[in-house]
């Protein structure tokens, strides 16, 4: 029996501060336009940081 593995990569696309405007969310609209282009764009938070990143996937073996 094989057993294989594969992991993903995560490539940060961009960078916002946490600290915006009230009512302004500038990360999830970029990963929205992002999407539209036809990349897999997430937004997730980067707690050390205090930023939110838009990040895309890849799968690798």
């Amino acid at each position: 029996m094989a057993i294989t593995s594969t992991q993903a990569t995560r490539t940060i696309l961009k960078r916002f501060p946490a600290g915006g405007p009230r009512g302004s969310w500038p990360a999830e609209e970029y990963a929205a336009h992002q999407r539209a282009q036809g990349t897999n764009a997430q937004v997730v938070m980067d707690l050390r940081t205090d930023q939110f990143l838009v990040v895309t996937h890849t799968a690798t073996q």
